[in-house]
């Protein structure tokens, strides 16, 4: 009887060892064929944009995106949080300010004159012009991108420190109520593929040409924001009007 049993544990070992190899074999192959596969993608160089049938025109800067800082300024404090002294005073206004991070659609850049905060309106702004940017270049074939954001709420110390090194730097700017951000138009950061594979470059004519039509679809809605060109500073400055 004992041998029996012996005998049948010994098979049932063998057994067990068999589908252990098999599942072994196939998991190694498996990972070779996705790691030969993932060598096939990279080898297909970078993605290409796809070919855009007519040229992106850029909006009239000029004439669409005009809206001047008294303009901004007088929405900005209505609808705005009081000017902050410090970072550690805007620390304090958490009900009322919404921190920034980077998203999917754009990165808050490395801010020297500004912090990371806005209102609750003025970041759901900021949100959904990341996301109609990120649709448009893929409506017209074009690699994904993120918006550089490149100044955000300014406290007393930042105007302060601003005014030191630009005596032309607004005094009273809508920056300083959270109600306002500006988007570079020469700056975007490509957004990297999973698998490792590169995209080609956009050109950036074409990324800051469709920058300016989501934003001006938007600013052409009412009550939505108002929108200033600023040349010097390469950048659109926006405040959220509710």
């Amino acid at each position: 009887m004992i041998e029996k049993y012996l005998r049948l544990a010994v098979v049932l070992l063998l057994s067990s060892l068999t589908v252990f190899g098999i599942l072994r074999s196939r998991a190694r192959a498996e990972e070779r064929a996705k790691l030969e596969a993932e060598a096939a993608w990279l080898a297909l160089g970078p993605i290409q944009n796809q070919a855009v049938r007519s040229r992106i025109f850029d909006v009239n800067f000029a004439r669409e995106f005009n809206d001047l800082n008294d303009v901004q300024l007088s929405v900005a404090q209505a609808i705005g949080v009081p000017p902050v002294a410090d970072r550690d005073a805007a620390e304090h206004l958490k009900s009322k300010l919404v921190k920034l991070e980077d998203t999917d659609t754009y990165v808050v850049d490395s801010l020297t004159h500004s912090i990371p905060y806005l209102i609750p309106s003025a970041k759901e702004l900021l949100d959904r012009i990341g996301r109609n940017f990120q649709d448009s270049l893929a409506s017209k074939g074009l690699n994904p991108n993120k918006l550089v954001i490149t100044s955000v709420l300014r406290t007393e110390a930042d105007v302060k420190k601003l005014r030191s090194r630009n005596l032309n730097a607004s005094e009273n700017s809508a920056h300083r109520y959270g109600t306002t951000f500006d988007i570079s138009y020469w700056n975007y950061v490509k957004i990297p593929e999973d698998r490792g594979r590169p995209y080609e470059d956009v050109p950036p004519e074409y990324l800051r040409a469709t920058l300016s039509q989501v934003l001006k679809d938007i600013h052409d809605q009412p009550g939505t924001c108002y929108i200033k060109y600023e040349r010097k500073q390469s950048c659109f400055h926006i405040t959220v009007r509710k």
